[in-house]
């Protein structure tokens, strides 16, 4: 371990998920020896309160990473693409939250509760999955090693703040303006999302899915490294601020009881059990704000298959599904002696 901690950056630090990077780093008490908060231009001298103190934000340039050890990005896609591959050269290590690297056959793809091991074999960048996926592959992580997946049909309910600050204000506004009766503001959506569900993330592609929906193809596919198995995903974006739901339908490569499965998952890293419906807990989006674990309930058999499984999942998309994820991603370099 460096003497006396890391010389850490975050990339995109007056964001939704930068700032969350940042109090995770406090909260689970990395070992920061000097913390470097990087922007746009736009945000120079905004200050982020850490362990304390108050941290400037200071501009993202090529210049940055000059003797940092690791940087947390989380700026958008075009902006990793073209400062990341600029930090691994001067030795900093990359945790980047966008899409750029995802799928790049030399970019580990990390969930620490499910591919540790991937981490070994990064050449200064890593990647942090979607926030939809990562929540998917920890709940599927024990079953996956148990019995083997052979096909997961996925259809996710995914806050507002998966997009971003612009339309956590968005939702609020046309809430207020709702209940007023007033004309509803709408800039981030392609329609309203107050009161609404939009079945609709990302690009549209040709073949009738969308980005989003293509991610979790992909993501599941190389982070349990199996090209094998069959995804089929649908997106959609709700009314809700923080914390991502998906129903999860999995068929199985070999039985799976419910009780065996909720054994499974009750002992699984990560995951929270919420699962008594007839009193009324299952999983919730308000329960899973501000929290890091992912919430697995209604688990049930599938009755139109013989070896499937139901179940809902619940996370914050925020912390879990990206700043958490991103922290837990340094704290594995650390154990391993990769930093």
């Amino acid at each position: 371990m460096a003497q006396n901690g890391y010389r850490v950056a975050v990339v995109g630090a007056t964001g939704a998920v930068g700032t969350t990077m940042v109090r995770v780093l406090e909260e689970r008490r990395f070992p920061v020896r000097e913390l470097k908060l990087l922007a746009s231009s736009r945000s120079v001298g905004k200050q982020i309160s850490f362990r304390g103190a108050q941290v400037s934000v200071e501009e993202l340039t090529e210049d940055s990473f000059q003797g940092l050890d690791v940087a947390l990005f989380s700026a958008g896609a075009s902006v990793s693409r073209r400062f990341a591959p600029i930090a691994a050269r001067v030795g900093c290590v990359v945790v980047d939250n966008s899409s750029a690297f995802r799928m790049d056959p030399h970019t580990p793809l990390v969930v620490p509760e499910v591919n540790p091991h991937a981490v070994r074999h990064h050449q200064g960048i890593i990647a942090n999955p979607n926030c939809s996926t990562i929540q998917m592959v920890v709940a599927l992580k024990p079953i996956q090693d148990a019995v083997g997946i052979q096909r997961i049909v996925v259809t996710t309910f995914q806050a507002v703040s998966g997009t971003g600050m612009k339309a956590i204000q968005e939702l609020r506004r046309q809430v207020e303006a709702t209940v007023k009766g007033e004309p509803l503001p709408q800039e981030v959506y392609p329609h309203q999302i107050a009161f609404n569900c939009l079945p609709h993330i990302g690009s549209f592609l040709d073949s009738g899915y969308t980005e989003e929906e293509m991610k979790m193809v992909n993501e599941t596919r190389k982070i349990f490294e199996d090209p094998d198995i069959q995804v089929c995903a649908t997106t959609v974006r709700v009314p809700v601020y923080y914390g991502h739901s998906e129903s999860v339908a999995v068929e199985m490569r070999k039985p799976l009881e419910v009780q065996d499965a909720v054994a499974l998952l009750s002992k699984a890293q990560g995951v929270q059990v919420v699962d008594d419906p007839l009193a009324g807990r299952y999983p919730m989006p308000l329960d899973a704000e501000g929290r890091d674990e992912t919430f697995v309930g209604r688990i049930r058999k599938d009755i139109s298959i013989p070896n499937g499984l139901v179940f809902w999942v619940v996370a914050d998309n925020i912390r879990k599904g990206a700043a958490t994820n991103a922290v837990q991603i340094a704290e594995l370099l650390v154990q391993e002696g990769l930093l």
